[in-house]
């Protein structure tokens, strides 16, 4: 019986990190939690014991049920018809497994009906979600959203809607409009406060992921008269109260069991959400940088059934008298797919941890004053993760489309055709790098990190732990690697040309994620001699990486801009 945690001895090490004491600590608030609630872990071990149980159901529920009816749900889709969206047959089996098995609201506390999962955990779901069906890792999800419906609403809003995503019910973010994709202050559904003190939203929203789920978290215009971002507010708008229609679904090149859809608002009722104003300002960054770390983990989650698709073919397949894994070609092909799902994951991970250690102070400080040593830790791993969000996202999902890619090319002509599950993960894994942010919009939230010198304190903290034995060389490699990377930034920087920074912003961030991931491989090589390969691979794709972008800046002059249409 396939399981797809107990499968993946990754999963197990990563999750007894050494820093996950102090998250298991805090979020238990130093284990009290077990006076209120019998099913409450009273130590550490009986939480990660707790953690790894839960892990294995949703392992089990993925390799048995949910990877079964992938296919299925890809082949039927979701559909619409009088303005509702109506799931694939098996993605409603999926969904009633996973509200059966109590795997709703698992971030969500235990007094609104949660499990109250760390977020490394959760995160963790995720990915086993996405390796079995990359769509409806987006449906099972979104229930991500009762997050920022924890952090910002009422708590009578919080007592009214989270029991319900905790019993299973749906969630959609509604940001986009036809004339706002990534310019989100463009946003001009209406929001009209009525004199009985309700609101009503007008309008149209498109490119909804399970748009026509039960509870929605929308961004509309609230102040009559404004253009930007200052204008807009977060409101909850609840399936059961109406005025909403699906006009229809988009006809998509994957993920085709979750309903992407158009929304007509029409006088529907609705509940402001936090305060006025502070919709895009506050609310919808919080609401996207929890969407990113979740398009990561789905990115890594794909990288995973890649990688062991090909592999599995490749050891299967004979030509020319001897199974294809055995040519150089392929071998190498295999190798660096496998370095690219290590750091992706490895980075992952550390940002999720990071993730867990602010939003952990931040609730904290909801029930009382934070020391002033609390509260500098809250704002060290809050920047930490404000930096590493984008660079999981970004190239995370880069490297799950071109495992992906990869995946066909070990497969060659099979991998054409839909008889191979490749060819329904290389559809799933286009859009990774595209919504939620595309990895050119990673690449500008990372860049004043790289400015900044975040990166750099960081990469500073991963040499001081010390490398010895077989990984001494690799890590004397990095330190080279990272005098590249500094010399890089002066150079892009030395004449203050924004345009030119800009421009090299992408070779910048590409040069700081692929070492700080070459030092998290080492970490685990360290503790896990079982990555020693990985490592070694990744860190020799991290010097080629780093000699081609240095070479590029080394060589490149400020009036060259010119050729690439940058005036």
């Amino acid at each position: 019986m396939a399981n797809f945690y107990t499968d993946n001895h990754d999963l197990k090490h990563h999750l007894h990190h050494p820093l996950m004491q102090k998250i298991v600590a805090l979020k238990e608030r130093n284990f009290t939690e077990a006076e209120k609630y019998d099913f409450a872990p009273t130590d550490y071990a009986d939480a990660m014991d707790n953690y790894e149980k839960v892990l294995e159901v949703v392992g089990e529920i993925c390799g048995t049920t949910i990877a079964e009816n992938a296919e299925d749900v890809d082949h039927q889709g979701a559909s619409c018809s009088n303005g509702r969206a109506y799931y694939a047959d098996k993605t409603v089996d999926n969904l009633d497994v996973c509200r059966k098995a109590g795997l709703m609201g698992m971030a969500m506390p235990r007094r609104f009906g949660g499990l109250n999962f760390p977020i490394t955990p959760y995160i963790m779901a995720a990915e086993i979600v996405s390796r079995a069906d990359t769509g409806f890792e987006n449906l099972w999800g979104l229930q991500d959203c009762a997050e920022t419906l924890y952090e910002f609403g009422s708590e009578e809003q919080r007592a009214k809607y989270i029991p319900r995503v905790c019993e299973g019910e749906t969630m959609s973010m509604d940001l986009t409009e036809p004339d706002a994709g990534s310019d989100l202050q463009s946003v001009m559904l209406k929001a009209t406060q009525k004199e009985d003190g309700t609101w009503v939203l007008n309008g149209v929203k498109r490119f909804i992921t399970n748009g026509d789920s039960d509870i929605h978290l929308v961004l509309a215009r609230s102040e009559e008269g404004t253009k930007d971002g200052r204008g807009l507010s977060m409101f909850i708008y609840d399936k059961r109260n109406g005025g909403v229609t699906v006009r229809r679904i988009e006809n998509k090149m994957g993920i085709k069991g979750s309903p992407t859809c158009e929304l007509v608002y029409k006088n529907a009722p609705a509940e402001l959400c936090g305060s006025r104003r502070m919709g895009l300002i506050k609310y919808v960054m919080a609401l996207m940088n929890g969407a990113r770390l979740g398009i990561a983990a789905q990115s890594v989650g794909v990288s995973e059934i890649a990688y062991r698709e090909a592999k599995q073919y490749a050891e299967e397949r004979r030509q020319f008298g001897k199974a294809i894994i055995e040519f150089p070609a392929v071998s190498e092909i295999l190798s660096v797919m496998k370095a690219k799902l290590d750091a992706s994951r490895a980075l992952l991970y550390e940002t999720s941890r990071f993730v867990d250690m602010y939003k952990i102070y931040e609730d904290i400080a909801r029930e009382r004053k934070l020391t002033e040593d609390e509260r500098a830790e809250m704002k060290h791993y809050s920047r930490l993760a404000d930096a590493l969000t984008p660079l999981a996202k970004g190239l995370g999902s880069e490297y799950c489309n071109q495992n992906a890619y990869d995946c066909i090319q070990i497969h060659g002509g099979s991998g054409f055709m839909k008889d191979y599950a490749c060819e329904r993960i290389y559809r799933d894994a286009r859009i990774t790098s595209i919504y939620e942010g595309t990895t050119q919009l990673q690449v500008v939230a990372a860049i004043r990190h790289v400015t900044t010198g975040t990166y750099t304190k960081l990469i500073e903290s991963y040499q001081a732990d010390g490398f010895g034995g077989n990984l001494a060389p690799m890590a004397e490699m990095l330190k080279a690697q990272t005098a590249l990377y500094e010399e890089a930034i002066a150079k892009v920087t030395e004449n203050g040309n924004q345009k030119l920074l800009d421009f090299m912003a992408r070779r910048l961030v590409e040069m700081a994620g692929s070492i700080i991931m070459s030092y998290l491989l080492l970490q685990s090589a360290k503790v896990d001699e079982g990555f020693e390969k990985t490592a070694t691979v990744y860190t020799k794709m991290t010097q080629a990486l780093c000699a081609d972008h240095i070479d590029f800046i080394r060589n490149f002059k400020d009036e060259d801009l010119a050729a690439y249409g940058i005036e």
